[in-house]
């Protein structure tokens, strides 16, 4: 973005970026998200992993056939954890036991928010923002 004065171009793009925020950010949520899988916090980690897309989906260009895939893989994962029941934990009270239907619905939501959680933690090392980040253009110096 270039503004001219006096026939002198002006950039005013900004020359401070988030990238080391967000990818503190990014490590704050997954370490939540860890700590709810491992406590069976179901409806919390889903909203941590919901957070975590929040982050991500700003570098998604919905105008590309790989952006509008992301869009649509997240929220296909999303609506089979819907179609999978209520995300709050069914305990046993008192001499009551958790039914085999609570304990079905509860295995086939923790299979879905780990896909989602793969899928997130896939997609932002594509975007470079995760552990394995390949850069092509450097590739010549082999």
């Amino acid at each position: 973005m270039e503004e001219e004065y006096d026939d002198i171009p002006i950039d005013k793009t900004s020359k401070i970026n988030a990238a080391a925020l967000i990818n503190l950010i990014l490590a704050d949520l997954w370490r939540n998200c860890y700590r709810h899988a491992a406590n069976g916090a179901y409806s919390k980690w889903n909203a941590e992993l919901n957070n975590i897309w929040t982050e991500l989906s700003g570098d998604v260009d919905e105008e590309t056939d790989e952006g509008k895939k992301s869009q649509l893989v997240f929220d296909t994962i999303d609506m089979d954890l819907a179609k999978a029941g209520s995300l709050i934990k069914k305990s046993a009270t008192g001499f009551q036991e958790v039914s085999n239907e609570d304990k079905i619905s509860s295995a086939k939501q923790y299979r879905i928010l780990l896909k989602k959680a793969i899928f997130l933690k896939r997609l932002q090392n594509k975007q470079g923002k995760g552990t394995a980040y390949r850069d092509g253009s450097e590739d010549y110096m082999d």
